[in-house]
């Protein structure tokens, strides 16, 4: 299937329409908590730059615009879509697959079931965003035709972005209030807020516990979407050259 001009444009649908539905969930999040904002009189630029400080949304959006550009690199692949995608989108691919991966994971396993301050949650677009984006990335990984296998390295490319933001999230956090609660600091998720009296240890430790696990779920997804993308490779030499 994933080799004929079918498959191809079949999967190329699948990929556009997988990014309107993300895109729709972020914009239905967005207006609820933007427009809370602004009918309480909140400051509207602060919680605008807030929203989109969260790795979810980052992720999202991301992914929003990756499969947007996988989806028409696909379509205009046509009748060549056994065709390897071009390196620069096979690592775009892999660093959003992971980054849904493990957002998706690590929301239902530490921040399901927590009201994170973002105002009032838009149901749907909370389970588009942290569990239906999330699996149709990983169904990317293991059904879109001309996926490219990667080199190992590629592993350290998709660890950039996640580092950058946690250092972006520690030095702005004690730096801007809480538009909602009116607490002199802001951190999108607890276990960043090194204050949270639940971290264990209590402070900049426990936060740094956290962040250091995270980044070894990322690095340990993001091998695994390299070895798929690359077993894939492998077979698809393997069945030009039967």
């Amino acid at each position: 299937m994933t080799r004929s001009p079918v498959g191809a444009t079949t999967w190329a649908v699948v990929r556009l329409a997988s990014a309107a539905l993300i895109l729709a969930a972020v914009l239905a999040q967005a207006r609820v908590t933007i427009g809370g904002a602004a009918d309480a009189g909140r400051d509207l630029e602060l919680t605008t730059i807030n929203f989109f400080s969260f790795f979810t949304i980052l992720s999202n959006v991301g992914s929003v615009v990756v499969l947007t550009w996988a989806g028409v690199w696909l379509l205009r692949a046509g009748d060549r879509g056994s065709r390897r995608e071009p390196p620069a989108l096979a690592v775009a691919l892999a660093c959003v697959t992971s980054y849904m991966l493990v957002t998706g994971v690590v929301y239902n396993t530490l921040l399901r079931g927590i009201e994170l301050p973002q105002g009032t949650t838009v149901a749907w677009s909370n389970e588009v965003l942290h569990v239906v984006g999330p699996v149709l990335l990983a169904l990317d990984v293991v059904l879109a035709p001309g996926r490219r296998g990667l080199p190992w390295r590629a592993v350290g490319s998709v660890l950039v972005v996640p580092v950058v933001w946690v250092a972006y999230t520690l030095v702005r956090g004690p730096l801007v209030p809480n538009p909602v609660t009116g607490a002199d600091h802001w951190y999108p998720y607890p276990f960043l807020d090194p204050e949270n009296p639940a971290l264990t240890p209590p402070g900049y430790a426990g936060v740094s516990l956290y962040v250091v696990g995270i980044a070894l779920v990322i690095g340990a997804v993001a091998t695994g979407v390299v070895a798929v993308g690359r077993a894939r490779g492998r077979s698809a030499r393997a069945g030009r050259h039967t």
